[in-house]
Order: C-alpha cells, then structure tokens, then sequence
C-alpha cells in the first residue's frame, strides 16, 4: 500500500495578521489549524469537570507551553473577568468547539437536553466573552444535532443562539460541514458557526443572503457550495424568553437547515451541497504498515465472531426499565472490516481499548484483522502525528485516553480553510 498522508508538523506563525483566544481547546485542534493560517493564539482555556487528572489541559501544555493557557472552569473565568478580577485578553478572533454532550448524537432524543443540560449553558459563557471583549469574528464549532435541539422544541437552542449573538452586533453564517465532501478521510459532520461584526463592514455593506450563502460569506469563500439552492426565512425576531416557551413548538422537525445566516432577526436558510475537490484521500491513506503495529492491535482469531455478532444486523429483545415492558430493538449491518478504499467513520470518544464494539474501526490488511493506532486517529484528524503521546511531566498517555481526545477533536483541515478567509477579512 502507497502511503500518501504526510503529517505536518506544528510551528507558530512567524508574521501573524491576528491573535485568537481558544476556548474548550482540548488538544489545540483549533489552534494548529488557525497557526496555518496565520493566526496566533494568545489565549486558551480548557477544563474537564468531575475528572481528577486534566488530561486534555496537560497535553496542551506539552505541546504549547503554559504561558496563556488556563485550567480553570470557564464559568469561574468568566465570572472574574466580569469583575475584573480575571482576564482573557481582548483578540481578533474567539473561537471554541464548545461540549456538545447535551446536543450529541450519541444521546437519545429525550435524554438530549440542550441549553437546559449542565454543558449546554456554557453558551451563556461564551456570550458574555463575546459582550466584554468584542471580538471581530467569532468561529465556533458544534454537532449538527445542535441545529435541532431539544426534541420537543425543535431549532429552539440554535434559534437563541443566533438572537443573542446577533443583538451583539454580528453577522452570523452557519454550515454543516462533511470533511469527507472536502477531501479528508474521515466521514465526521459538524456545524460550523462564524459571527462577523457588523459595525467593521464597508460603509457600502449590502447584505444579501443569497450572496453571503453562495459565495461572498466566509464559509462559501473557504468551503465552496454549488450556487443552485432555494432559501427559507426563519423569523428570530423575538426575545430569547419568549422563544424559550413559544419557538418550535409542534416542529417534527428544524426550520434550520444545512447552512444559513442571520441577519437582524430573520435567519435564511437553505439546503446547499458541497463542491467537491478532485482528489480525496481514504482512510487507507493514513494506515501504518503492518510492522509498526502493536501486537495488541490485532484480533486474535477466536475474538474475530464477537465483533462480527456487534457489527452485524440484529433484533434483541429488551424490557424498559421504567414501564417493564418489552420491545424488540433493531440495528442495522455495519461494515465488517471498514473499507480502506473509503473516508473512515467519524472517530468517537470509545474508540480506544480492546474490547468489542460495534462503533469502533476494524481493517484488515495482510496480517489479519485489527484496530486503528492512536497515531492513525490523528491523522484522520490532521494532527502531527503522536501529538497526544505524552502530557505536561513527560508521562506517556494510554492508548485509550489518547482515542478519547480523538473522539473529541475536529478535522485541522477545514479549521485552516476557514482560516485563511478569517485571515484575509483581517488583513483587509
């Protein structure tokens, strides 16, 4: 097999045309992308409740320093910038792929609580750094499921989202974006959210959504749409808590659809389809050979039947555990070992770890089959490669820990197409 996937490694920027503050950083996805773009992060937060060992703040650390890095809980930061007695520096740029436990796919329609649920109001923090510190844009990243949260009041969390961003002063573009579509390897769907102020555009700012969604926004100017679509105007005149009570109600589904902006009070919206680059790579683009595999990657023989039974179609029969009725649950065929012909899956949290399951990857090669190395996850990421190898003390992180960060990364490569617009907006 030609390997064809080339790690980049990290470096600053040496001429950079503005500064970023990063929130939920994690790993630092958001700050490698923006850094290749041109743009310095001066500022990042990143911290994980009810978890004894900062893992994800300790390997930032190792890789950038501690010098502008919080490990705080965003909330108390945000309260002390609030009365002055903490700071997030004022920069061109916030950005931050904020939890998105409360919105995730991973969570039943019921049990996914939005706004309501303990991560889901960290908006309000990321509202009140943009209200103190005026950002010119604002680039946040989320699950696509957010567009329709909660189930019973569907596109109600978006809809306040946008309202209370957009009574700041700021433009806002959305997209749901397949880096797959855009010649990544792996199939992993987010929503991207850029937020422009107003009060910086031309004094001949004309807005026109159409244009805006088609080729003049930053998202159509670094993630190309075919031009052919038809828009739908969403109004999101009220106030947050009225919307709160009255919007989406008795929806079977978001008026919000795969991308959009919002535009004092109405929000245009429309189904685009992404124009794809000519070449793509695969997942077997970014795979090791077999000699630089761990032994404990591979599925012994007599284990091979149990991920065969989690991969394949099945009715299991269960009892709810409030009523005590019985009902039958279905799953569908997953592929049985993953194609290394195609885009990976998108990478979850539990990907690492030996045991079965029916969400992680299995290829098989000439060896046999086996699971993805932590390395192989980054690069379906686009991180230089071991970049989650070891934490701030030089401690080597497990393969487990290693996959969970995966799991919660995003795809560098869109972040430094986006990038790049952000960029030029700036140097202009």
């Amino acid at each position: 097999m030609t390997l064809t996937y080339q790690s980049q490694p990290f470096t600053e920027p040496k001429n950079a045309v503005g500064t970023v503050a990063e929130l939920f950083a994690g790993v630092g996805g958001f700050r490698i992308g923006l850094s290749r773009a041109g743009l310095r992060t001066v500022f990042s937060n990143q911290w994980e409740p009810s978890t004894k060992f900062q893992h994800a703040s300790s390997c930032y650390e190792a890789r950038f320093g501690a010098i502008g890095h919080s490990n705080q809980d965003i909330a108390e930061v945000v309260s002390g910038l609030k009365n002055g007695s903490e700071s997030i520096p004022v920069t061109d740029v916030l950005v931050g792929g904020f939890p998105c436990q409360d919105y995730s796919v991973a969570k039943t329609l019921n049990s996914s609580k939005g706004l309501e649920g303990k991560k889901g109001v960290l908006w309000w923090e990321i509202r009140t750094i943009v209200e103190l510190n005026k950002p010119k844009f604002v680039f946040l990243e989320n699950v696509d499921r957010l567009l329709k949260s909660p189930s019973s009041q569907r596109g109600r969390d978006f809809a306040i989202m946008l309202k209370t961003l957009g009574d700041l002063g700021y433009l806002i573009e959305w997209r749901v974006v397949n880096a797959a579509e855009y010649g990544f390897p792996q199939r992993r769907i987010r929503v991207f959210i850029v937020a422009s102020r107003i009060d910086l555009k031309a004094k001949d700012f004309h807005f026109d959504p159409a244009s805006v969604l088609s080729n003049s926004g930053i998202l159509a100017r670094a993630l190309p749409v075919w031009p052919n679509f038809k828009l739908d105007e969403v109004d999101v005149s009220d106030s947050p808590e009225k919307m709160t009570i009255e919007f989406g109600k008795n929806l079977k589904k978001s008026p919000f659809l795969n991308a959009g902006v919002y535009f004092n009070g109405t929000a245009y919206t429309s189904k685009v389809t992404a124009v794809q680059p000519n070449h793509k790579t695969t997942l077997g683009d970014v795979v090791l050979p077999d000699a630089e595999v761990p032994e404990s990657f591979w599925i012994p023989k007599e284990r091979l039947p149990e991920w065969e039974f989690l991969k394949g179609s099945k009715t299991i029969e269960r009892i709810h555990k409030a009523s005590g009725v019985k009902f039958n649950y279905s799953e569908g065929k997953m592929a049985f070992p993953d194609l290394l012909s195609n885009p990976a899956r998108t990478i979850i949290t539990g990907e690492g770890g030996s045991s079965p399951s029916r969400f992680k990857h299995i290829i098989k090669t000439e060896k046999g089959y086996r699971r993805l190395t932590p390395l192989e996850l980054e690069r379906l990421n686009g991180f230089p490669d071991d970049w989650t190898k070891l934490d701030a003390y030089g401690n080597v992180i497990s393969d487990v820990r290693r996959a969970f960060f995966m799991g919660n990364a995003l795809v560098i490569g869109l972040i430094e197409k986006v990038g790049k617009v952000l960029a030029e907006e700036l140097k202009s």
